[in-house]
């Protein structure tokens, strides 16, 4: 079996997608198609020749040339277990659980769905000897159900890996620039709630950090990087807190229009992050969770711009507090779950 990466220059919306899906529909050497639009590549996993392969896209008028093509495992047959686990819901307890599964060999593929707080696993042991590694963990795990997959193609580590890397890193950057700025802004302004937003900036820019840091580390490296990340958080939530205690005691003035403008820059950022991870927000290691963390980001930028509007409307501090207050709550939470995970992963 053989994984190739193709760039495809003219192939940029789903209706390309469609027609070449049409083209190598009843091809049995064909195994799967994974598409990325918005940096115009295919993945194919087939077991005929790579020329092969691309002789069927070249007709279609898109162009196209072979990027990279390597030989992949594949397993006869193993077992998929879709996991339910009721504490589930952010991507620290991803990180976590994919830390408990480091260098277990049984273990093919982790499938990740926040929002519905489920896990499918492919592995090659028991449903129960999978469970054993959840339940220490304390987020709730129960199995929901267990079916043979035949022909399971294992696609290793290194999937994606360069694309989705490159999207973190970019990612990356952005979120740190982004604290900075914020929080220069916050001191200026006067204002708790770009304070706040500015620690949220910089846990994403701490989770998309840890997430480059942790290719190729040990799980141990992990669990600190991770134990590290959720100390800071936490300091600069309580922080956070403790100033705006210190404004309700003294008093502040925040500026309405530095808020509301500072705000909307960060919330252009978080949707530039946004539109970068897209295409990977299906994917794995924890592109769906980075996706959905960004996803609440937005809504606390539009928090601050709201809050910005009613101090200038009312002529008050109370809206900045009290956004500054809930970010501050959120990303403590996160902190605290972090910290809480990495002392259930035994190095």
């Amino acid at each position: 079996m053989k994984k190739t990466l193709f760039k495809v220059p003219k192939m940029d919306c789903p209706s390309e997608e469609r027609v070449i899906r049409m083209a190598f529909d009843g091809i049995q050497e064909v195994q799967k198609l994974e598409f990325n639009l918005q940096q115009r590549q295919l993945e194919i996993f087939h077991s005929n020749n790579s020329k092969d392969v691309l002789s069927v896209i070249l007709p279609l008028g898109f162009g196209g040339e072979v990027l990279q093509s390597e030989e992949i495992a594949k397993v006869s047959s193993v077992d998929k277990t879709l996991f339910k686990i009721p504490k589930m819901d952010c991507p620290s307890e991803e990180r976590m659980i994919r830390m408990a599964f480091e260098g277990n060999s049984n273990i093919q593929k982790l499938e990740f769905n926040l929002p519905q707080r489920q896990l499918e696993i492919f592995h090659r042991n028991t449903p129960e000897e999978v469970l054993s590694v959840l339940s220490p963990l304390g987020f709730g795990a129960e199995i929901v159900g267990t079916e043979k997959v035949q022909d399971f193609i294992s696609h290793g580590s290194k999937e994606s890996d360069e694309q989705e890397t490159a999207a973190l890193k970019s990612v990356f950057v952005i979120n740190a620039l982004m604290f900075v700025v914020v929080l220069i802004a916050g001191l200026i302004a006067d204002s708790t709630g770009l304070l706040a937003d500015s620690i949220d900036n910089l846990a994403d820019a701490t989770v998309f950090g840890l997430s480059i840091y942790a290719v190729g580390r040990s799980r141990e490296l992990k669990r600190k990087a991770a134990k590290m990340s959720g100390v800071v958080q936490l300091l600069l939530a309580l922080g956070t807190l403790g100033e705006v205690w210190r404004r309700i005691i003294v008093g502040s003035e925040p500026e309405s229009q530095t808020m509301m403008i500072v705000a909307g820059f960060a919330l252009i950022a978080n949707l530039t992050s946004m539109y970068l991870m897209s295409a990977h927000r299906k994917g794995e290691v924890h592109m769906q969770a980075s996706w959905i963390f960004l996803s609440n980001d937005v809504i606390a930028n539009f928090g601050v711009i709201v809050a910005g509007s009613l101090v200038h409307y009312f002529k008050s501090d109370l809206p900045d507090l009290i956004i500054g207050v809930i970010i501050s709550l959120v990303v403590m939470s996160g902190a605290i779950r972090i910290l809480r995970s990495t002392r259930k992963i035994q190095s």
